[in-house]
């Protein structure tokens, strides 16, 4: 396309000035300019528009860029890009002697190129042979953690109660932001509690969260044998167990275990988890036994539990003879 002046002729401007002239003419490069954006505008995901970037934002972009001495992903990926633009910002760059150098591109090292070797013909064979890599030994896994969301059924959401962990854990946050507000802040996203029911990825943390609420050594792997779906209650906070509950069988429905993780009592955890058992029993009696100096006994009271009998030594077996609790129990059973 021929510039606009080497079309003009001097008969075209006659006796008028060329403000004059070039003022009759302005409306129309106003107008073919805008026309010339409108082609070249383009519209995101949800219909916004997106600018293109003059050469001067993408050397002020770049600069600011290359001033870190540490660039994240995002930053090196981005200067890379305005390197590879073309006609704009490298013209620039290369024409104002600012040519990227080694030691500028900190994120960035060559691939050396690797010579062919004498390689184990069984081994490279064995390589090609691989189809799929399984789950526990895939990146994947890494990102997702050591095992896949469970499958089943959320009986319940909890997005309101807060427990003193979740409470600790802002409070370590809000000191680390204030004794370091020059570093990167982590942002954490507050989860929500979910009531499941068992299964076989839960057994190490329910078992660990029942040696200390009660002794060690307790094994619940079968109550995975005995319709978990009616007799089990797990209280889950992202991939953490913060809750359990089990009754013996659906015919016994006798409450073996109930307990809740340290620092994520006070938040109606177990009276939810009492409830959403309860109610996947209906018209069916409930006993379990409890310690008497057991504040648990408040909970069960509130449900309608009533003592039936008072059992000396109960627990002298299972509890350690330095433990606070009784080792005598009460004998408790909700009638339907």
């Amino acid at each position: 396309m021929e510039p606009l002046i080497a079309c003009i002729s001097e008969d075209d401007v006659g006796d008028n000035s060329f403000e004059e002239f070039i003022g009759t003419l302005l409306p129309e490069l106003i107008d073919a300019s805008a026309m010339a954006q409108v082609e070249r505008l383009k519209f995101d995901e949800i219909g916004g528009q997106i600018i293109p970037m003059s050469r001067l934002q993408r050397k002020m972009i770049f600069e600011h860029i290359s001033q870190y001495e540490r660039q994240s992903p995002i930053e090196a990926l981005l200067q890379r890009k305005l390197l590879s633009e073309r006609g704009g910002l490298r013209s620039l760059l290369l024409g104002s002697g600012k040519i990227p150098t080694a030691a500028s591109a900190r994120t960035v090292t060559p691939l050396t190129i690797l010579k062919s070797t004498d390689a184990n013909p069984e081994v490279i064979d064995a390589l090609y042979a691989i189809r799929t890599t399984p789950y526990d030994i895939s990146f994947l896994r890494r990102l997702q953690g050591s095992l896949q969301l469970p499958n089943n059924t959320c009986l319940a959401v909890d997005w309101e109660n807060r427990t003193p962990w979740m409470d600790l854990m802002q409070d370590v946050r809000d000191h680390h932001a204030l004794m370091f507000p020059e570093r990167e802040q982590p942002c954490e996203v507050e989860g929500f509690v979910r009531y499941v029911t068992l299964e076989r990825w839960h057994l190490t943390q329910v078992h660990n969260i029942l040696a200390r609420a009660f002794w060690a050594g307790i094994d619940v792997s079968d109550s995975l044998d005995h319709s978990p779906e009616r007799c089990t209650i797990i209280a889950i906070y992202k991939k953490m167990v913060v809750g359990v509950a089990l009754l013996s069988s659906p015919q016994e429905t006798y409450i073996t275990y109930l307990a809740v993780r340290p620092g994520w009592d006070n938040a109606q955890i177990a009276t939810s988890m009492l409830y959403h058992l309860i109610s996947l029993n209906p018209r069916k009696d409930m006993i379990l036994h409890v310690s008497i100096n057991n504040p648990a006994v408040l909970l069960y009271n509130r449900f309608g539990f009533k003592a039936e009998e008072f059992i000396v030594g109960f627990y002298e077996d299972y509890l350690d003879s330095k433990s606070r609790a009784s080792k005598n129990a009460f004998r408790l059973r909700l009638r339907r």
